[in-house]
């Protein structure tokens, strides 16, 4: 039974550090400022995100859309993030629709 839950001491504390990135899958969303993206997706503001949390990841500059409870966690630096790269932040999103093809 300890080590059942050694490893799942583990597994938590590995998801706890793991990196932070935006989902690709919700590309389409990105500077639509329409409230449309889903949490885990990417953000150049609040107005993007149907949770209207725009969090910076730290290591990266980029918006995740975030629940506030979890805005500063994983490396994200809470609610209110505004991209200063928005418009290429955008273009890339663009680009990413793009090769998805949706």
């Amino acid at each position: 039974m300890v080590r059942v839950s050694v490893a799942a001491f583990l597994a938590f504390a590995l998801t706890a550090f793991a990196q932070v990135t935006p989902n690709n899958a919700g590309a389409k969303n990105v500077g639509q400022g329409n409230g449309q993206q889903f949490i885990t997706g990417g953000c150049v503001s609040d107005a993007d995100c149907s949770s209207a949390c725009c969090a910076e990841v730290q290591t990266t500059g980029l918006g995740v859309c975030s629940a506030e409870a979890a805005s500063n966690q994983n490396g994200k630096l809470g609610c209110g993030f505004v991209d200063p790269n928005a418009a290429q932040t955008i273009a890339d999103a663009e680009a990413q629709v793009e090769k998805q093809g949706f």
